[in-house]
């Protein structure tokens, strides 16, 4: 037998509570912060509409789910078109800058400049280049939100690749797509997928904005 085949490995019992003992800390804070809000609320009688409670929160949206978890539903799938179209756009852009840099050194300033836009104000552009009850203008401003964090963690990760890995590629004859295929991407993927946890909330965030200017009354936004 060998020394690896005899080292054994952790039973599933011991890995749910090493899994446990690392989300306890967070639970325990989730917890208290809860119930500090809900007592402070309580003890200095703040108005509902300025702070309502915890626990209030939770009936509500209990007692009210009939109309909540629809409207929900119609503002995540805005959601999810913008960040579908914005994260997609970001990453084929990354791409183009990374391999044609003179095209890049010409389009990030406009990105960049587009980025620096509040949200406020795409909003009403949005809402009169499209339709303001369609879906499409919220798509649009998820859109927007999400595409430069996406293009340039993307493109981050696409020139992160050690000089030494593609020389190694080179050596061997590698084509330039066999180098993006074999050594880029798989480079950039943890950038990417970062990118893409950040830009799933800024989906959500433009939906909700994008409607608090205009949409249909079964939206969370209105």
């Amino acid at each position: 037998m060998t020394a690896a085949a005899g080292v054994r490995r952790p039973s599933l019992g011991r890995r749910a509570l090493g899994a446990a003992g690392e989300w306890l800390p967070a639970l325990v804070v989730f917890v208290l912060v809860v119930g500090l809000w809900e007592g402070l609320v309580r003890a200095l009688h703040v108005q509902q509409f300025l702070l309502p409670k915890p626990s209030t929160i939770v009936r509500v949206c209990w007692t009210q789910r009939h109309q909540l978890w629809p409207a929900g539903w119609y503002t995540f799938k805005e959601a999810l078109g913008g960040f579908a179209i914005g994260s997609s756009l970001g990453i084929v852009a990354a791409t183009i800058v990374g391999r044609f840099q003179a095209m890049g050194r010409a389009l990030m300033p406009i990105f960049v400049a587009a980025n620096a836009v509040p949200i406020i104000a795409f909003a009403p552009i949005f809402g009169a280049w499209f339709n303001p009850i369609s879906p499409s203008s919220k798509m649009a401003i998820a859109a927007v939100l999400c595409f430069l964090p996406v293009m340039v963690n993307t493109l981050r990760g696409l020139q992160s690749a050690k000089p030494r890995q593609i020389e190694l590629m080179r050596s061997y004859a590698a084509s330039d797509l066999t180098i993006w295929r074999r050594v880029r991407v798989p480079t950039a993927l943890p950038f990417v997928f970062t990118a893409l946890k950040v830009a799933s909330v800024l989906a959500m965030i433009g939906a909700i904005v994008g409607e608090y200017f205009g949409g249909t009354f079964g939206a969370l936004g209105v």
